[in-house]
């Protein structure tokens, strides 16, 4: 399969990325197409539509999975499924599948064109194999069962207990990841600190069941 081009996103560390599209929807990605596929024909009529799939791979995950079965962070991080029943990064192919928010096309200059979108859950740099467009039709299955995985991970509170100079929308995109709980679910440590790169910002939390604390929030060098 050739890669077809190269989603630069938010998010500089794959620790703290979200672990589903669509629960942070600040995190902002720009789809950047390789060469052969730069062409402003191949996304012909693709504003029409306003979300797409991408089929993308875990580029950072190294070598394949000797076990074939994954502790989910929905069941604690202590219960294991197979890798089959979950969507964990450690498969066979470390494909994804993801569905992100088109919000606009950039169909103007040397770069050109580019797709920028939001809601993403993939760290900068993830290969794109293909793009597809999401027809609610046939895509969204009202009625479906979705096991352990029913309903989304309810968002704690986000304190910021620093100064920081971040912008506004940097602040944003953090508060709704740290929100999501990122670190492992298995760890009950109230006091142990956690650090993460978004959007060009270290970040520095503790986190307890109820609420994420930002301790500092520096510009990375």
């Amino acid at each position: 399969m050739n890669v077809i081009a190269t989603l630069r996103t938010c998010y500089t560390d794959k620790f703290g990325v979200p672990r589903q599209s669509g629960l942070v929807p600040s995190a902002w990605g720009i789809i950047e197409f390789e060469p052969a596929y730069r062409r402003g024909e191949a996304v012909r009529g693709i504003e029409e539509f306003s979300h797409l799939w991408l089929i993308t791979r875990f580029h950072l995950v190294g070598e394949e999975p000797a076990a074939l079965t994954v502790r989910p962070p929905k069941l604690g991080g202590n219960e294991r499924r197979g890798v089959f029943a979950t969507r964990s990064p450690f498969r066979p192919n470390r494909l994804t599948l993801s569905v992100v928010k088109l919000d606009r096309v950039e169909l103007e200059g040397d770069a050109a064109p580019r797709l920028f979108v939001s809601g993403v859950d993939l760290v900068d740099g993830t290969p794109v194999l293909d793009i597809k467009p999401y027809v609610r039709y046939a895509d969204s299955v009202p009625e479906a069962r979705s096991g352990f995985a029913d309903s989304p991970p309810p968002p704690v509170a986000v304190m910021w207990e620093c100064e920081s100079a971040a912008p506004a929308e940097v602040r944003r995109i953090i508060d709704e990841s740290l929100g999501q709980q990122p670190q492992p679910a298995y760890h009950d440590q109230p006091t142990r600190e956690y650090a993460t790169e978004i959007s060009g910002w270290r970040v520095l939390w503790t986190a307890t069941e109820e609420k994420a604390s930002v301790r500092s929030c520096e510009p990375l060098a």
